[in-house]
């Protein structure tokens, strides 16, 4: 098995240079061969044992791709991702062979975004969630049920739904049954990919609070995947800010709501619902002008500079590099020059202290 050094007891995993090419898109008159797309591009944070940290973006940001990579559904072009044994040893996921890896599998667990496909329409629900418990052969057969049973009463559902089938669930209950199913092997890293962006509201906040329960009971690590700001405020520790496949901001989620380093960062949260209509109307949203960039053919320098109002020349011909500034991370040139407003601000309208 691959041995790298230690990590620090408080990190779990550390994702450093994490970049991910995908080969070009090609069509039947194009003569002029195209470019790779960069879906992730020199990706680094890490997730300390027993937090919330959220990874947040647009759609088509690379969120979904860093967590495949994480997973082994992808293997990175580059890159390191450094997980923590039991032991105190670490290993790096990638180096690992096929027969390695299976190790971890129980390890590090998913819980995906739509409920009702990620669950087999044909088997019970003693089947879904035992399937795990079979293949990894965690308990004896004869035990099996019982202890689907059990599982199903952790995540508030009644142990005889075991002999049900999806069909006869409700989103949030089905999404129950999909953490229940995370939660056989008794992870350590739970990925949950958009897990409640397909929930009604009021199921949402239901979940979201039955996620921090378990986190306690568990000791569970998350890493949280959404586009949801407000959810992400919520339940994460905190957040890596991602745009077309780079990391721009990694804070607190208290820090950064409060006052945000970079401009997509403060773009983004500008966007978040404003319950008073009075303040709703006054229309504090930035608009930013263009669109998301191409993955295939990002621009030179930032690649959020074509839709940044503080572009200068050399945010237009020199990337920044993800740097520390004030106990965070940011990838801008001007962060300290910029008086940037955090959610509460936007909302009321007065200026940044």
């Amino acid at each position: 098995m691959a041995e790298i050094p230690a990590l620090p007891p408080d990190v779990l995993l550390d994702v450093r240079g994490l970049t991910k090419l995908f080969p070009p898109r090609r069509s039947l008159f194009q003569r002029k061969a195209a470019n790779p797309v960069r879906a992730v591009e020199d990706v680094s944070f890490e997730i300390r044992q027993g937090e919330t940290l959220g990874l947040v973006g647009e759609s088509g940001c690379g969120k979904s791709t860093v967590t495949r990579l994480l997973l082994g559904i992808h293997r990175p072009t580059a890159g390191t991702m450094r997980y923590r044994r039991k032991d105190g040893g670490s290993v790096d996921l990638d180096r690992l062979s096929e027969d390695e890896r299976l190790a971890y599998c129980t390890d590090l667990r998913i819980v995906f975004q739509d409920p009702q496909s990620s669950l087999n329409p044909r088997l019970q629900v003693r089947d879904i969630v035992g399937e795990v418990l079979k293949v990894n052969k965690l308990v004896p057969p004869a035990e099996i049920e019982a202890k689907v049973r059990d599982l199903l009463a952790k995540v508030g559902l009644r142990p005889e739904y075991a002999r049900r089938y999806p069909h006869a669930f409700s989103g949030g209950e089905r999404q129950r049954v999909g953490i229940a199913r995370a939660l056989a092997t008794h992870p350590r890293l739970v990925v949950l990919d958009e897990a409640v962006s397909a929930l009604d509201v009021s199921v949402r906040a239901q979940t979201l609070n039955l996620l921090r329960d378990l986190q306690e009971e568990f000791g569970l690590t998350y890493l949280f995947v959404s586009h949801d700001l407000s959810v992400i405020e919520y339940i994460c520790d905190r957040v890596v800010v991602m745009y077309v496949g780079q990391v721009v901001e990694i804070a607190t989620s208290e820090a950064l709501f409060a006052r945000p380093l970079h401009p997509y960062t403060e773009a983004l949260l500008s966007a978040l619902p404003i319950p008073d209509p009075a303040q709703r109307r006054q229309n504090r949203r930035i608009r930013l002008p263009g669109e998301v960039a191409d993955p295939a053919n990002r621009p030179p320098g930032c690649a959020f500079h074509p839709r940044c109002r503080f572009a200068t020349e050399a945010c237009r011909t020199t990337p920044p590099p993800l740097r520390d500034l004030r106990g965070r991370s940011v990838a801008c040139h001007h962060a300290e020059a910029l008086a940037l407003k955090g959610v509460e601000t936007i909302q009321t309208g007065h200026a940044n202290a």
